[in-house]
């Protein structure tokens, strides 16, 4: 079999071939996309490519799948790591992915299917789309406050809204706020349908119903927990899956000193921000939830406590998803030994 190391980049990629059958050894480098296009066709059999996280390369993982390629995809800090000389040029990078693989120490990760990477581009569209909202809300904010008009929420009923567009304004002010709420109506449309997908995506994974009888936990949550996590049974504890949402703290500990950090953020931020933002909303229908809330807020402050509330949640969607629980079979087993509630 053929196995070959790419070191991937817009433009080109620079690979490291190794043949086990005759042990023969070439390097070559491809130009995107027409001549890497033009080698993996003429590869008479399959053979396995190995590259690092993070590239842009949806048109290559198609190109290897209908050649009929295998892609093993690694994580890009350890393969860096696995070297410790100071240089680094584009062959050192192809030589070391093909070495690793051949010493069978290459940080494989998990890879969504072609399918699942296109529903995740509807979940970033949609929150985009938000965020963008969100920035011409608070830009309408301004303008209204700079008037005198102190609505709060209240400024996107439709009488705030009436009351913001007849508020006296000079003239380039005025095209200002005319134009910015004219944007809000404009996202609220396309927001509105991009839910409507959003459900139906998620009403039809058996798994993300379940999810959704969570308090809190809306479509978009339980799509994206559900596409994130992906196969819930290569996580072999709840202490995995908050490591892998980057909810954990990070640690700086030597001797007999313990140091903790912020969380890590190493994991999907679209991710975090749906839990942060579901549990608030399962702390205040939670009984348990509430109580955990309350205590650490009081302790130490509200956004320690939508962190904490956040990875608890992560915990149990991720035990609703390996045990095929509901929220009410979830509370039933609550109090139980060896419950979720242990590994938290």
């Amino acid at each position: 079999m053929v196995i070959i190391g790419c070191d991937f980049h817009s433009g080109f990629q620079q690979i490291a071939i190794f043949d086990n059958q005759t042990g023969e050894f070439q390097e070559r480098k491809l130009l995107h996309p027409a001549e890497a296009t033009e080698f993996y066709r003429s590869q008479p059999e399959p053979v396995r490519v190995g590259m690092e996280a993070g590239a842009p390369c949806q048109w290559f993982r198609r190109l290897l799948q209908e050649c009929g390629h295998e892609l093993w995809v690694g994580d890009a800090a350890k393969i860096r790591a696995a070297e410790v000389r100071k240089q680094k040029t584009d062959r050192r990078d192809a030589e070391l992915i093909l070495k690793l693989m051949l010493e069978e120490r290459f940080p494989r990760i998990w890879l969504p299917s072609e399918a699942e990477r296109d529903v995740r581009q509807l979940l970033m569209d949609r929150h985009h789309r938000v965020r963008a909202r969100t920035q011409v809300k608070n830009q309408l904010q301004s303008l209204a406050l700079n008037q005198g008009l102190q609505k709060g929420k209240k400024l996107w009923s439709e009488a705030g809204r009436e009351q913001l567009r007849e508020l006296p304004m000079m003239e380039h002010a005025a095209r200002r706020r005319d134009h910015l709420l004219a944007k809000v109506e404009q996202l609220d449309g396309e927001i509105s349908g991009l839910d409507a997908l959003v459900r139906q995506q998620a009403e039809a994974r058996p798994e993300a119903r379940r999810l959704m009888t969570h308090p809190g936990v809306g479509p978009q949550t339980a799509l994206a927990t559900v596409l994130t996590l992906g196969e819930v049974s290569r996580f072999a504890s709840a202490k995995q899956v908050a490591s892998y949402l980057g909810l954990i703290p990070g640690e700086y500990s030597s001797g007999n000193k313990q140091r903790l950090g912020h969380i890590s953020k190493q994991g999907s931020s679209l991710m975090r921000f749906l839990l942060v933002e579901a549990g608030q909303t399962a702390a205040r229908n939670d009984a348990q939830l509430r109580r955990a809330y309350a205590r650490l807020a009081a302790k130490k402050c509200r956004a320690v406590a939508k962190v904490m509330i956040a990875r608890r949640l992560a915990v149990r969607l991720y035990w609703m998803l390996r045990r095929n629980w509901t929220y009410a079979e979830l509370a039933r087993h609550a109090g139980e030994p060896g419950s979720f509630c242990g590994a938290q």
